[in-house]
């Protein structure tokens, strides 16, 4: 009987053995499909402190990231030159946001935005005098487009700054691709003049998560997603502002800076994780040049662009820089179809 058994444990075996040698072999961590990696877009606002210039391209440089600078161009006009500046229905020389501080403010953030861009980092438009265009018609917005151009492209000369750079106007014609509406107020008069005024992208959306930008009548749209931030974890649009607003209901607390940094951080690395590990959408962080809360905000973002943006599998890159590489991807699947 002892037999028996020894000769039917050796036909299973054999049986194992043969059925082994015909199923198909375990996959390798090697084939299974790629993620992609994450992408992060971080930009700023209005681009009027010199000093917030030199520090996010600090920045960039210690973290291989590239930015988005979305800029007024009021704060290319000194207080001499304001007049030069019009917005719709407002009388010249008015502005939301002031003006630059003099001819020679003027000229150092000139400088900053040819080093910036000669650096790979992007330079958006945030139109002029920081209205809200909710209610300005398709005519409001292309003639406050064409203001933005005009100031950009002659700002050396309207301000007698000399020399200017060789090329600087070819430059500026062509350099500025993406757009951010002041307050991010939106109507269909703006996205109607968008690609009228030749505008790539705009960044002047919210969403409730994170999502892959569509293009909509030749425009590639993005969104600030809302993140979960703070002991309850209540969205909040994933921009400086917004947080300085939930912290400290707009006014400054720089006793509380500390904490403020801390929530500001957990948030935003949170918000990335979710992404890292999961569908790997581009997440999307605005930020402002004014040091709200004694600099908390600032401060997380140095910190998170420090642990996120050095890694092998993330990429921190321009909206320009996304806008060109999925377009370039789009029309090699074209070309390829």
């Amino acid at each position: 009987m002892l037999r028996s058994y020894r000769v039917l444990a050796f036909s299973l075996a054999s049986l194992a053995s043969a059925n082994a040698a015909f199923a198909d072999p375990p996959k390798s961590p090697a084939a299974l499909p790629a993620k992609p990696k994450q992408v992060v877009l971080i930009s700023f606002d209005a681009a009027r402190e010199i000093s917030q210039w030199q520090r996010s391209r600090a920045l960039a440089k210690r973290t291989g990231a590239h930015f988005t600078y979305f800029l007024s161009c009021v704060f290319l006009l000194s207080p001499e030159t304001r007049l030069q500046y019009a917005g719709p229905g407002k009388a010249a020389g008015k502005s939301n946001v002031g003006f630059g501080a003099s001819k020679q403010d003027v000229a150092e953030r000139l400088e900053q935005v040819r080093l910036a861009s000669a650096e790979g980092h992007d330079i958006g438009s945030h139109a002029c005098g920081h209205f809200d265009g909710k209610d300005w018609s398709k005519a409001d917005w292309v003639a406050e487009f064409a203001s933005a151009r005009r100031i950009f492209e002659n700002a050396y000369a309207i301000n007698g700054i000399s020399p200017e750079p060789p090329g600087w106007r070819d430059f500026a014609r062509h350099t500025v691709t993406g757009f951010r509406a002041p307050y991010l107020s939106t109507d269909k008069a703006l996205y109607d003049a968008l690609p009228e005024a030749g505008f790539e992208y705009d960044a002047s959306g919210v969403s409730n998560d994170p999502a892959v930008p569509p293009t909509l009548n030749g425009t590639t749209r993005f969104a600030l997603p809302l993140i979960p931030e703070g002991p309850k974890s209540k969205p909040v649009v994933a921009m400086d502002y917004n947080l300085y607003v939930r912290h400290s209901n707009g006014f400054e607390k720089p006793s509380m800076a500390d904490a403020f940094t801390e929530r500001a951080y957990q948030a935003f690395h949170s918000a990335f994780e979710a992404q890292y590990n999961g569908k790997r959408l581009p997440l999307e962080l605005g930020f402002h040049f004014t040091l709200m809360n004694n600099g908390a905000y600032w401060n997380a973002l140095e910190r998170f662009a420090g642990d996120v943006c050095v890694k092998a599998d993330v990429e921190c890159i321009s909206f320009r820089d996304y806008v060109t590489r999925r377009r370039a991807g789009q029309a090699q699947a074209s070309v390829g179809g």
